[in-house]
């Protein structure tokens, strides 16, 4: 097989309706009781979410930038996941929540935002690492060694392998060994967590269409569910995660497909275009969940309310928090941007 090296593709809507699904869930389940309550339902959810939204990431993720618009995005990135993780790390040594910290020093704060991250930050700090090792090993040579390597011969006969297909090969060779030095030898990351950016990424090199590599067919919603009638298979870094992701996405794609009605189309797609405010704020109103949690429990004991209400309401504290930044203008300094929505 001939791999084809692809120009980055704008993004489409289903990408962002599986965004959509991917952070509607991360919201519902960081309720604690929610987690609580249905086990299995997370510890399913827990499988395919983040890791899909990885892989999601690793496809959009843009590498044809100059050095500078790269290190702008990556310091756009960087400032908000440091004020939030320091308030939730702050947060955590104050309040008895689940993550409570006993003692909170300099050197714990500093742990916590470069190595060891707390709450769904963590997605962010995954992010920012895996998207400089992947523009570093795919920074395009320039100059003399860019004339030159376009004069070389193929390592492999053309018929085999282009010399084109031999440098990406080697760029995700490349790529391959930074995440794994970064997981297995510093600690740094999860190694299934990059492994699912990593796919998200030769998807976009090698396949360019991410519809050609999960199909959107009825059969997988049927494949799916079977697949989930083991609990073993809720494993991320398992080949049987693996293969949920996958069946996941496919089916999602697949409804997506039937029709949506238009009102909640526009609504779902807004959602999965603006998700950094909700990594960032949701938080907040997941804690906040807990002062009202044991009325709504009252009104409807098996918790669905409960969680659609606290959904609904993160969802819209959160874009709230981020309207009033950018009339204010706090988002210039917050995200570098006038307005972030």
């Amino acid at each position: 097989m001939i791999i084809q090296m692809h120009k980055p593709k704008p993004r489409i809507d289903e990408l962002d309706f599986l965004k959509f699904v991917f952070i509607t869930l991360m919201i519902a389940f960081h309720l604690v009781y929610i987690g609580d309550a249905y086990p299995v339902a997370k510890r399913l959810v827990y499988t395919f979410h983040m890791p899909g939204f990885l892989l999601v990431s690793g496809y959009l993720f843009n590498v044809n930038k100059s050095w500078e618009s790269f290190w702008k995005t990556m310091l756009w990135i960087f400032v908000p996941y440091t004020i939030m993780e320091s308030g939730y790390t702050m947060m955590a040594s104050l309040l008895p929540i689940r993550e409570h910290i006993d003692r909170l020093t300099v050197g714990v704060l500093v742990d916590h935002i470069f190595l060891h991250p707390m709450g769904p930050y963590w997605y962010l700090h995954t992010l920012m690492i895996c998207g400089i090792c992947y523009y570093i090993a795919f920074k395009k040579p320039e100059g003399r060694f860019s004339s030159v390597l376009k004069q070389e011969k193929p390592l492999l006969p053309i018929k085999m392998l282009s010399l084109e297909n031999q440098v990406l090969l080697g760029r995700f060779t490349l790529l391959a060994l930074f995440l794994l030095l970064l997981s297995y030898g510093c600690g740094l990351l999860s190694i299934a967590n990059a492994a699912y950016f990593l796919v998200g990424a030769i998807v976009r090199q090698a396949v360019g269409n991410f519809r050609l590599a999960f199909p959107a067919r009825w059969w997988t919603l049927g494949l799916l569910l079977v697949w989930c009638i083991d609990p073993s298979h809720y494993d991320r870094a398992s080949f049987a995660g693996a293969c949920l992701v996958f069946l996941v996405i496919g089916s999602l794609l697949w409804i997506y497909q039937l029709g949506i009605p238009q009102s909640l189309r526009k609504l779902f797609l807004f959602i999965g275009r603006n998700t950094l405010p909700l990594l960032l704020f949701s938080p907040i109103f997941t804690i906040l969940a807990k002062y009202y949690q044991a009325l709504l429990l009252r009104a409807e004991p098996t918790g669905i309310f409960f969680m659609v209400v606290s959904v609904i309401l993160a969802i819209a504290g959160s874009y709230g928090i981020t309207w009033l930044m950018d009339i204010s203008g706090i988002s210039k300094l917050f995200f570098g941007k006038k307005g972030l929505i």
